[in-house]
């Protein structure tokens, strides 16, 4: 059986183990040996981040070819309305290329922790929030995004990958599932056999 570690991944915190430069990476939150990302979060987005110590589930999370889908709630500068969400799903032009959202819909302001630091505000400039679903993980590509359509990101939070969610998890806090198999990568199923672990202390 494959182990996978279900993390909220907070601000800040580099997808990785280990670093050079001072800033705070996996290691300081999750003591389980050897896993690894399934994937990337920037180190300025938030949210959910799947780890797995077993190659073949790592890849069909990650890989855009399994066409998995990750779920974002992204807050912006300015009134995200449908017609931008339509843009997005119509598809824009990139440096790399076209990006495509399969779901794109404004959305009332969700239920989440704190971020800190907290965002800029700027007093004149409403923001909003929108639910942006794709199948890749290009460099920055939410951001890129919304850019694309005039919406500038100030936060970014990972709320869904295919069907695992964060489920309650706080930031900093993972879950341990050792029951899922790459043969079957049935997220449902797996969730249900989750166990809270009690995240490291950030050093």
């Amino acid at each position: 059986m494959a182990k996978l570690i279900i993390f909220n991944k907070p601000f800040q915190v580099l997808s990785q183990f280990t670093d050079n430069s001072g800033k705070k990476t996996l290691a300081d939150y999750i003591n389980v040996k050897a896993v690894y990302p399934a994937g990337r979060l920037d180190f300025d987005s938030e949210g959910l981040l799947l780890l797995t110590d077993d190659g073949l589930l790592q890849a069909k999370i990650s890989d855009p070819k399994y066409k998995l889908s990750k779920t974002y709630w992204v807050q912006v500068e300015g009134n995200a309305t449908q017609a931008q969400c339509d843009e997005l799903l119509a598809g824009v032009s990139l440096k790399d290329g076209m990006a495509t959202a399969l779901s794109c819909k404004p959305i009332p302001e969700p239920v989440l922790w704190d971020r800190v630091p907290p965002i800029r505000v700027r007093k004149l400039i409403p923001d909003s929030w929108m639910e942006i679903v794709i199948n890749e993980g290009r460099n920055r590509q939410i951001r890129r995004m919304t850019a694309a359509v005039n919406l500038p990101t100030l936060r970014l939070v990972r709320a869904k990958v295919g069907d695992w969610t964060l489920d309650g998890l706080n930031p900093g806090e993972y879950s341990v599932d050792d029951t899922v198999t790459s043969a079957s990568l049935s997220p449902l199923n797996a969730q249900s056999n989750t166990r809270l672990n009690t995240p490291k202390q950030p050093q």
